[in-house]
């Protein structure tokens, strides 16, 4: 269900709906639209828009129906009554979708922190009297409502998971420093749900995480060694879809696993290059991107499934790619690698000729230009090209030991 202005708009985002409610297992069976200017406050739709839909409520049998604009409490209870079955909204439906892909731990707790936190404002019952059981230290005080019992139960259990939420994310500080010891520059994946991410990561580290025809096929982040032409590694990680109308609940909830994000050195903006509504679905990543405070860091535009077929030419500056056959990976491992070499900084590094350690470091995590031995002291004087993160390791590396480290 949906009522807007704009028939364009209104057409997508139907479709797009109609995919959500397929990826949470429902069998949609009609679709309805009302152009206003003005919502109702009773039930968002006109009266005989109501009648319509009670109408083919009951001429299909359906078990729910959802719709796309967001609902209050009041115009969801008053449609309940009026069509005689249950209404939810699109931030709810995407709330459940989640809920059924989570299987992490982390990832289970974020979408019920995400669900009580959607319910918490939405709260309200139908009762004829008050409350006044209990009373004293510990328990509800007199005069208590079943409704305030409900909401303060909801309030305890949301600071409890967010207590856990935040031991989880205290791991998770602890998992990225041990990664970050090891200093390769990361890259994440982010774009539209359904943008071909996990298959694009398959594609370009050989990995085998599931992929399927779905909006939210994925939720839990996954991070995989990538190597690049000019023989340097980077951490590659695929991250959760976005999508238009995204609960801003979700968004604050999934920032823990939204951190390769925010901490990337690049950024790959995935998206559908056979997707009519391209466009609007930059502009939505680039939103939400902006809220987590990520919308400056350094980015590519890939545009993937150009063997489907594309309405338009690739936009400007972006790298064009299927994932399927592999057109295009090698162009965008080339513009991967040399945006990465942007951000590497030259290093001269002298080191004694007994401290191979250090050399194998440099051979591994830098890329080195040059090596020659001073006549002089018979020191090895090494010239690499070296990525921020490297930089600081190495620094602490040549503090602890003999040698000397100038950058250039």
């Amino acid at each position: 269900m949906w009522a807007g202005t704009d028939a364009a708009v209104r057409r997508h985002s139907l479709a797009e709906l109609h995919s959500l409610a397929e990826s949470a297992g429902l069998e949609v069976v009609d679709t309805l639209a009302q152009h206003i200017k003005r919502s109702t406050a009773a039930t968002r739709l006109g009266k005989g828009k109501v009648e319509e839909l009670a109408a083919l409520c009951r001429q299909t049998g359906v078990d729910v129906v959802v719709f796309d604009d967001p609902l209050t409490p009041a115009q969801r209870r008053n449609l309940e009554r009026a069509v005689d079955t249950k209404v939810i909204d699109r931030s709810q439906l995407i709330l459940d979708i989640f809920a059924s892909r989570a299987r992490t731990r982390a990832g289970k707790l974020q979408v019920e922190l995400a669900q009580l936190e959607y319910l918490l404002p939405r709260l309200t019952r139908h009762w004829t009297h008050l409350s006044r059981l209990g009373g004293g230290v510990g328990t509800r005080g007199p005069g208590e409502t079943q409704l305030e019992v409900d909401r303060r139960q909801v309030r305890d259990k949301i600071h409890r998971l967010r207590n856990r939420l935040r031991e989880i994310d205290r791991t998770r500080r602890l998992n990225r420093a041990d990664r970050e010891a090891v200093p390769y520059p990361s890259v994440a994946l982010v774009g539209y749900t359904n943008a071909g991410k996990s298959s694009l990561l398959n594609r370009l580290t050989g990995a085998d995480i599931y992929v399927a025809d779905q909006l939210f096929a994925t939720l839990d982040s996954t991070v995989r060694r990538l190597d690049l032409p000019s023989r340097t590694t980077a951490m590659l990680a695929d991250t959760v879809g976005f999508v238009a109308k995204l609960p801003h609940e979700l968004i604050a909830a999934f920032k823990g696993t939204l951190e390769h994000v925010v901490a990337a050195d690049l950024i790959l903006h995935v998206v559908d290059g056979s997707d009519t509504e391209m466009k609007q679905r930059i502009e939505v990543v680039r939103n939400i991107l902006a809220e987590l405070q990520a919308g400056a860091n350094e980015s590519i535009l890939v545009c993937n499934k150009r063997d489907l077929g594309c309405p338009g030419p690739v936009p400007t500056g972006a790298v064009g790619v299927s994932a399927r056959t592999g057109e295009g990976i090698t162009e965008l491992l080339e513009r991967i690698d040399a945006v990465l070499a942007k951000q590497r900084r030259k290093v001269v590094v002298t080191l004694p000729a007994t401290d191979g350690r250090t050399r194998s470091w440099l051979y591994r995590y830098a890329r080195v230009l040059e090596e020659g031995t001073e006549p002089d002291t018979g020191e090895i004087r090494i010239v690499a090209a070296i990525d921020a993160k490297a930089a600081g390791r190495l620094a602490a590396m040549i503090r602890n030991g003999s040698g000397r480290l100038m950058y250039q």
